[in-house]
């Protein structure tokens, strides 16, 4: 595939998955709770990887992307092109949400931004007081998963990938319910980003960090742990 196509499925799909999993949490969240936001992500990411993934491979997440190139999957130039197109396909999922709060006379609040603590949270129902070191424990070891399950669904040496998009969105699923209570749960630096960018929330942008950091260290260690127990991947 070109470069640009590759872009373009990126970014398209990046947007859709912070639509359909932020959007879920900002628009919908009192009504399906917890669990209902993980599932929006868990779909999400299932559409998306059998619509766009015989394009680009819908990583949809910059710590995707690190951890595939670390394996030895894709090159140095699609990674930048990914991560860049990734965060693109976030911001504009987010300033669409914006607006449509906007549109409806609501106010952004936290705006499903990612953060940790009880000042984050303000005690909001459902929510766990958990410290930086927590948070940054949760978000590497659930990225590590995560890219875990994407590498090996996708080893065309082990798998036909038939199943790939499901396996990986109810990963994502899952991921979702055990952490949306702790973090907001990111496991993805561009959902990060775009949500963080808009919210209201005065610790949003301060504790951003943690979510790009996290994610990608996990990522990259996962990869390096999938090539060492099961031997390097072809690309």
């Amino acid at each position: 595939m070109k470069t640009s196509q590759k872009f373009t499925a990126e970014l398209i799909g990046t947007f859709v998955l912070v639509l359909g999993g932020c959007g879920t949490a900002v628009f919908a969240g009192p009504a399906v709770g917890f669990a209902g936001v993980a599932l929006a992500f868990g779909l999400t990411i299932i559409a998306i990887a059998y619509g766009l993934g015989s394009v680009s491979g819908a990583h949809l997440n910059p710590a995707v992307s690190v951890g595939v190139f670390c394996a030895g999957r894709i090159s140095a130039k699609d990674l930048g092109v990914y991560v860049v197109a990734q965060v693109i396909g976030g911001i504009l999922a987010a300033a669409l949400m914006a607006f449509i709060v906007a549109q409806t006379g609501g106010v952004r609040g936290t705006f499903a931004a990612n953060g940790y603590g009880s000042d984050f949270f303000g005690g909001a129902p459902g929510y766990l007081n958990l410290s930086a070191a927590g948070a940054f424990a949760i978000e590497l070891v659930l990225t590590f998963i995560f890219l875990l399950v994407i590498l090996g669904s996708t080893d065309s040496r082990f798998s036909n990938g038939g199943f790939a998009g499901l396996a990986i969105g109810l990963t994502l699923t899952l991921i979702h319910l055990i952490s949306i209570p702790l973090t907001n749960t990111s496991v993805n630096p561009a959902r990060s980003i775009s949500q963080a960018l808009f919210s209201d929330n005065k610790l949003a942008l301060p504790q951003l960090w943690l979510f790009i950091v996290a994610p990608i260290l996990g990522a990259i260690l996962a990869a390096y742990a999938y090539n060492a127990v099961t031997g390097k991947s072809k690309k």
